[in-house]
This record gives structure tokens, C-alpha cells and sequence, in this order.
């Protein structure tokens, strides 16, 4: 696995973008490491290495931003449970982990709609965010909710504040229009 992570280091080397970088850490993105890597050229690196668990979370633990995405993009969709989900959202650091945790591993999953509500219940930004991304998606693809469900989340909804960070308010607002729909 050393070998694997070295090989992934030095394809980060290879395709840094040090403005991007640099524009990013001075933007406060919480990251020891910060490459600058958009996440299409991540997606590239991703499919050069196979899915790993392991590695993935090996990927998470580091303080780096394209570290942390490669964990998401590397961790098979199969062996993800809500276990590490649960763990995982807990540490999120941007809203950009929490987005991409929520597409790749969370929304494939039959136990979505249950993590998406927990998360959601708990009130923590990052994590409510993962959960609102993950039931608009699933409402998006033809999902449905019981009526208590929804009237759970109109309540959730409800207590969103105008003092919610921008993309909580966003993510509730596109949930709450799928629910219309």
C-alpha cells in the first residue's frame, strides 16, 4: 500500500496548480496540503488506482484537500457502510467533501435516506448539508418520502435560519422544490 500512496503523491506533484493552491489556502481552506487539483483532473488520478478501503481511509487521515477527495472518489461503493459515513461526515472540512461524500458513496447507498435524516437531525453544518445534498438527489431520481418524513424535513427546514451558511440554505431550498414537485 506505501507503494500505492507514493505512486498518488506523485501524481498530486505532477498535477498541482500552485495559483489554485495558493488562492485556496488564502481563502482558509483548512488544509495542512493544499495542491490545487480541480476535481475532474482528481477524478483522472482516481481512475488510474483501483478501489481500496484501505487506502481510502489511509487517504482520509492525511490533512491534505486532494487526499481527502482521492478517499471518496477510491472507496469502493460496496464495502462503504454507514459506520464510516457516520465518522466520516463528523470530520468533514469544507463543504466540498461533504458535497462529493454525498454524490459518490451516500446516495448509492439503501441506507441514504436514513443517514441523510440523521445527519440532518443533528443541527452540525457539514453534516446537515451531506444529508440535504443526498435526499434532493434521491427526490431528484424519483425518490419518495412517507408524509411523516416530509413533514420531518419541512420542520428541519423550518428552522433553517437567514444566518445559515449559503449552501445549507441552497441545498434546503432545491430539497424543499423537489418535494413540491
Amino acid at each position: 500500500m506505501e507503494e500505492t500512496i507514493n505512486n498518488i503523491k506523485k501524481e498530486l506533484r505532477a498535477n498541482m496548480n500552485g495559483i489554485a493552491g495558493k488562492a485556496m489556502r488564502d481563502a482558509g481552506m483548512p488544509y495542512h496540503v493544499i495542491w490545487g487539483i480541480e476535481l475532474p483532473r482528481l477524478r483522472s488520478i482516481a481512475s488510474q488506482f483501483q478501489q481500496d478501503r484501505r487506502l481510502a481511509q489511509q487517504l482520509w487521515n492525511e490533512n491534505v484537500r486532494e487526499s481527502r477527495l482521492l478517499a471518496i472518489l477510491l472507496t469502493p461503493k460496496d464495502q462503504f457502510l454507514p459506520q464510516v459515513a457516520d465518522i466520516w461526515a463528523q470530520e468533514f472540512k469544507t463543504t466540498e467533501e461533504a458535497s462529493l461524500m454525498s454524490m459518490e458513496l451516500v446516495y448509492p447507498q439503501k441506507w441514504a435516506t436514513s443517514f441523510a435524516f440523521e445527519q440532518i437531525a443533528r443541527g452540525d453544518y457539514l453534516p446537515s448539508l451531506c444529508g440535504w445534498l443526498t435526499i434532493c438527489r434521491l427526490l431528484r431520481e424519483g425518490g419518495r418520502l412517507m408524509e411523516r418524513s416530509e413533514q420531518e424535513l419541512r420542520d428541519h427546514a423550518a428552522s433553517i435560519g437567514a444566518d445559515a451558511p449559503m449552501p445549507l440554505r441552497k441545498a434546503v431550498q432545491a430539497t424543499m422544490q423537489e418535494l413540491k414537485n
